[in-house]
């Protein structure tokens, strides 16, 4: 029993204190070894000032000494040279040892005087940048592999298991607010030491996921890996939500390549909100899916009015024109850079537009959207830069995936992008389309996929007239689509975004003028909706492809 009480005493001698981190030790030496530079010369500029020694690597210590930054070389430090072409250079207990250290352990820093260990205050480490290597659509599986970081993960997440004395950062947007602490008080304080860990591990959780997803993908075969983590950085928080009593925030995706609302400049206007981001992001995806110089007008993601031309300024007015009434307080969405003619359609009388999304903006038009109309100061631009038009038919294309919430779960499927192949479209009636039509029938085949299902699109002339979104049963968006047209309806075409149940909706199209008719087909019953465009002499096509959108 002595024996027994001996092992109990030592122990408790041995074990550590209740963890906190509201002390805050004095920054005296700090481990830099990143792939990205950005920033890094600041930074390090400002702990030299400091009286930080600072410790790095190979390629980081070269960028830093090129700046006229004293570093203390890790392999003369650990007394173990770099090596296997750099795969080899930080993972040694005298590295790991001083970031893992716990000052209020006797026996951790009896360890660190014995072995001549240099305990650090600062880790400062970002990873080899395999999210953009596998971006590349000709990287190779070698290349992909060395661009799997093993050193860094590891020292990010030592340095915030071990936030209690240790500070990371893994973001040079995390510079200036550290550099700040340290160069006011030489310390970086507990509570952003805290959050710093926060983001360390989140960092290396979304570096992880994305190394398993690409194995699943590209050695699997699986477009879905057996476990999903979604690498989001919040951007921003919201006012609120969709409603003033619910709080929001929008997240960006770490993977996410090319034009996003998330990430586009604000050039004025109000904050923007979340509404405002779903609409904006609806208007980003219509304009992306049309080649030619396109406009639409959208209101609770759907589009009221959408049309295109060879001129950015009368596609701006007929999309306006589609539907006025709907369209005041409207979000708008370009694909071409607004020119002054368009910004003068969009300041006439009487308009109200709630904010513009463009690839870019002249100079004189963000004048005069800013300074003309009543609501100068509250309009929202925002510039994406250049957008991607989905053209190619979906075989030719990597489409991203798009991340629904459900209770207790989550949607994934891959986004509906892509122009369809028109090989594949049939006309199944024995009218055919005029060759003037087809042009319509194009614009309201890309158009119908962004609107809610049930999908009614009425386009004349390459412009949206009617809409018809959401509606439980198809028939009723035919009528509201019919409705909105009013006389356009005549001589225009009509699109559904997935087949018609019933001929019900062929007779009503019929009756109110509709020249051609565009639908997926595939209904049990689409014999009596070809007998019923055929009583009519209406003209119709099967694409073959359906575009709900839920």
């Amino acid at each position: 029993m002595p024996e027994a009480r001996s092992l109990k005493s030592e122990a408790r001698r041995l074990a550590p204190a209740r963890i906190t981190v509201t002390r805050s030790l004095r920054v005296q030496n700090a481990l830099i070894s990143v792939s990205d530079k950005q920033g890094l010369a600041e930074l390090a500029g400002t702990l030299i000032r400091a009286g930080v020694t600072i410790y790095s690597t190979g390629g980081t210590r070269q960028h830093l000494e090129g700046q006229g930054i004293e570093v203390t070389d890790i392999a003369a430090y650990t007394g173990f040279p770099e090596m296997m072409d750099g795969r080899l250079k930080t993972l040694h207990p005298k590295i790991f040892g001083g970031v893992l250290c716990r000052r209020d352990r006797a026996d951790d820093m009896r360890a660190v005087g014995q072995h001549g260990i240099v305990p650090f205050e600062l880790v400062v480490v970002n990873l080899y940048p395999f999210a953009e290597t596998i971006a590349r659509p000709d990287v190779t599986l070698a290349e992909a592999i060395e661009q799997i970081d093993i050193g860094g993960p590891s020292l990010v997440r030592a340095a915030a298991k071990n936030h209690a004395y240790v500070a990371v950062a893994t973001s040079p947007a995390q510079y200036p607010q550290i550099a700040a602490a340290i160069e006011a008080e030489g310390v970086v304080p507990a509570e952003l030491r805290r959050r710093l860990a926060a983001e360390a591990f989140a960092h290396t959780a979304a570096y992880d996921q994305a190394i398993a997803a690409y194995f699943a993908r590209e050695t699997l075969g699986e477009e879905f890996p057996p476990a999903l983590a979604i690498p989001l950085r919040r951007h921003a928080s919201l006012r609120y939500g969709e409603n003033p009593h619910q709080a929001a925030a929008v997240y960006e995706l770490a993977s996410h390549r090319g034009a996003s609302v998330v990430t586009a400049r604000v050039l004025g206007g109000k904050e923007l909100s979340y509404n405002n981001l779903l609409d904006l992001d609806s208007a980003l995806a219509m304009v992306s899916s049309v080649a030619a110089p396109c406009a639409v007008v959208i209101k609770h993601t759907n589009p009221c009015g959408a049309a295109t031309a060879r001129e950015l300024a009368v596609a701006m007015r007929r999309a306006m024109d589609g539907d006025p009434v709907s369209a005041f307080g409207s979000v708008i969405g370009v694909n071409r850079t607004v020119d002054v003619a368009t910004a003068e359609v969009l300041t006439e009388p009487e308009r109200f537009v709630e904010a513009i999304l463009a690839p870019a903006y002249d100079p004189a038009a963000v004048e005069i959207l800013t300074t003309r109309p009543k609501w100068k100061a509250s309009v929202r631009l925002l510039e994406v830069g250049p957008l991607a038009h989905a053209s190619e038919p979906p075989a030719a294309q990597s489409f991203p995936l798009h991340y629904r919430s459900i209770a207790g779960g989550m949607l994934v499927q891959q986004a509906d992008m892509g122009a369809d192949d028109e090989s594949a479209w049939q006309i199944v009636t024995s009218a055919r389309p005029a060759e003037s039509q087809w042009p319509d029938l194009r614009f309201a085949w890309a158009m119908v996929r962004h609107v809610k299902s049930n999908a009614i699109v009425l386009c004349r002339e390459e412009s949206l007239v009617g809409v018809g979104a959401g509606q439980m049963s198809r028939v009723d968006s035919v009528q509201i689509a019919i409705r909105k047209a009013g006389d356009r309806a005549k001589g225009s075409v009509l699109a559904s975004d997935a087949f018609f149940p019933f001929a019900d909706s062929i007779h009503e199209a019929a009756a109110a003028g509709v020249a051609a008719i565009i639908q997926p087909g595939g209904s049990r019953r689409d014999d009596e909706v070809i007998a019923a465009c055929n009583q009519h002499g209406l003209p119709m096509i099967f694409t073959g492809r359906r575009h709900f959108k839920h």
